[in-house]
């Protein structure tokens, strides 16, 4: 492998600042994982550029924020509807234009002089606005600047970053004669655009690089295989979102008590008993999924994806209310999407004995397939128990990627035996010959045994509790 000669005298690899042996490994743990080599390797490349800009797009509420950020990415995303108030939190993106990678944040609409969950997402817009090394301000062309886009645009001087003004929704030359009254805004250049088709925002992104600063210098650096990823599921209003900001130690996403708040999954990493850890919020996932329209079924999609690119799903449960059919049917997704599960009880502040009595007996009935499970009690709202969540991750990995000797598996499977031996059938007795571990991630066992009929089959079943003798 080729070295670069720096003008200090020093070797830079072509694999960044990892070593031979740790670039050996990360390459190993690749291949293991069946990724594509040739795709690794561009993918260290590009994670060598450092820390990435981050663009934040703004505006008023139902101007196009989120179709622009999907055209940008280049993929449907961001979930979108016709109407004001789908996106709620920051929703960060990784986009590249002309060769440079950049960090999208996509915003709620900010509106002026509102209460309630509409004051969050405002929040969270100015938040987007003072992190962003740029803003993307968009405006509706055909609607022309409102008395909102002048008070955003008045909230843009304050913080003193680089903006871009974004006239969407201009669908042909006519439309452009609109953009050139957003002159008056002060902002410079109105870019027409219209996100829904991707007119005119190769210009607009060329003016994105020039607000832009450069990504300062930073090595790839020394860990292999990057954060764990904790999904954070379960049904609306459990608690997921409060979670998620008590361990980030801010308001990270918009908590409200009106169910169904969160939209997009949102990925914040997070450092917990001194590992970084990247946690994904996701929406709430309900009953008949597909009896739901317009954002909520969107939404849904986006948390099952979530699901399946996660390593582990902290399952979230009010304790405060009967474990539900619904409850049940979420551990089960993630069981079958074979990820690492850890029962989180929400909520355990607000409970007194006797609703702790039946309690256990609910999980000792409703949720017996998942004995297995790491669970913590929590309280999400006061901190409760949460320096517990850690433990309770670890051992969830630590079993899901677990390895049994085939010799301790099939010691194991004869006491199992010898404990219920098969029925008679046919006046012969079934019996298995040996037993392995075909996987991990999760744990998957095969299984050879001698039939009825004296022929040989292979059956294959997934061991998500399986423990080592």
């Amino acid at each position: 492998m080729n070295d670069h000669i720096q003008p200090d005298g020093s070797a830079e690899h072509e694999h960044g600042a990892l070593g031979d042996a740790e670039y050996a490994e990360f390459m190993e743990l690749a291949a293991e994982e069946g990724f594509d080599i040739e795709d690794v390797e561009g993918a260290i490349g590009e994670a060598g550029h450092g820390p990435l800009p981050v663009l934040a797009v703004v505006g008023r509420p139902n101007v196009g924020k989120s179709t622009l950020v999907n055209r940008i990415i280049g993929r449907r995303e961001a979930v979108v509807e016709d109407k004001p108030g789908v996106t709620r939190d920051r929703v960060t993106y990784e986009a590249e234009w002309a060769g440079r990678r950049f960090k999208l944040v996509d915003t709620g609409g900010w509106e002026q002089d509102v209460l309630g969950i509409d004051a969050s997402v405002a929040a969270q817009a100015e938040y987007a606005i003072e992190a962003a090394d740029a803003v993307v301000f968009v405006v509706d062309a055909k609607v022309g600047a409102t008395d909102t886009d002048e008070a955003v645009v008045r909230l843009l001087r304050k913080a003193g970053k680089p903006v871009v003004l974004c006239a969407n929704k201009v669908d042909g030359m006519s439309g452009e004669s609109d953009a050139s009254y957003l002159w008056a805004l002060g902002l410079g250049e109105p870019h027409p655009v219209s996100a829904l088709h991707g007119r005119g925002t190769g210009d607009m992104l060329d003016a994105v690089l020039e607000a832009l600063p450069e990504a300062p210098e930073q090595t790839f650096g020394t860990a292999v295989g990057g954060p764990r990823r904790i999904a954070l599921i379960g049904r609306p209003n459990v608690g997921k979102s409060s979670l998620l900001n008590k361990v980030a130690n801010e308001d990270r996403v918009v908590v409200n008590e009106v169910a169904g708040t969160t939209r997009d999954p949102v990925d914040e990493l997070i450092e917990l008993g001194g590992i970084t850890w990247k946690f994904v919020d996701t929406a709430g996932i309900r009953k008949r999924v597909h009896l739901q329209q317009g954002a909520d079924y969107y939404a849904s999609l986006r948390t099952a994806a979530a699901v399946e690119k996660a390593e582990v799903a902290v399952i979230l449960i009010d304790a405060s209310e009967s474990i539900s059919v619904q409850d049940q049917r979420i551990v089960t997704m993630a069981v079958d999407a074979g990820r690492a599960i850890v029962l989180a009880f929400n909520k355990w502040d607000t409970l007194d004995e006797e609703r702790r009595y039946y309690l256990e007996r609910e999980i000792e009935t409703e949720l017996a397939q998942v004995a297995w499970a790491p669970r913590v009690n929590v309280s999400a709202r006061t901190g409760r128990h949460m320096e517990k969540l850690v433990p309770a991750i670890e051992t969830a990995l630590d079993g899901w990627e677990t390895r049994v000797p085939t010799g301790r598996l099939n010691a194991f499977l004869g006491e199992l035996v010898a404990a219920h031996p098969h029925p008679i059938r046919g006046g012969k007795q079934p019996r298995i010959l040996f037993g392995t571990q075909a996987g991990t991630k999760p744990p998957r066992c095969t299984s050879c045994r001698s039939c009825t009929n004296s022929t040989s089959c292979t059956s294959s079943s997934r061991a998500r509790g399986l423990r080592t003798p």
